[in-house]
């Protein structure tokens, strides 16, 4: 039977075609510190979650090199694609929408890589991850106008 975790690091692939020939919203610099934040903030939580507290995992217990290689491949396309069609001059409620849908598409991506074999849960429930995700998103939107705050400071002294 054909390993179906192949499958996720297609979508992953896929994921990164799109983010690569999407039209960009954002600069350089900001696409920059989006996808460095996306995968600093991914290794933080899977060191905490994974590798110290043994919640979930990538294939099975320990360190996995393929799991690193999902990261880099998943979390710096995601939240670029996410940032970059976010809709930061409409309603607030229009916003949260925004995030409620991208947390479902995780959900859901999510569900996808443990039946696929690629993800493991050990403790944790998929609905843990319901509950995360929207503040997930959030922070992106957050660091991301920190980093144009900064931006703006820096363009201003010169």
């Amino acid at each position: 039977m054909c390993n179906l975790w192949i499958l996720i690091f297609i979508a992953f692939i896929f994921f990164n075609i799109i983010a690569y020939f999407v039209p960009k919203k954002l600069s350089k610099i900001e696409i920059y510190a989006t996808c460095f934040f996306a995968y600093a903030y991914g290794i933080t939580t899977d060191m905490i979650f994974d590798l110290h507290l043994h919640l979930y995992g990538y294939f099975q217990k320990g360190f996995q090199w393929l799991g690193l290689l999902g990261i880099i491949l998943y979390f710096p396309a995601i939240s670029f694609l996410f940032l970059n069609h976010y809709p930061s001059e409409k309603k607030v409620t229009q916003k949260w929408f925004y995030i409620f849908l991208w947390s479902l598409f995780a959900v859901i991506f999510e569900w996808l890589s443990v039946k696929a074999g690629y993800f493991y849960y050990n403790g944790w429930k998929l609905w843990y991850s319901g509950a995360l995700y929207p503040p997930i998103f959030l922070s992106l939107v957050i660091n991301h106008k920190l980093v144009k705050g900064l931006l703006k400071k820096f363009q201003n002294s010169f």
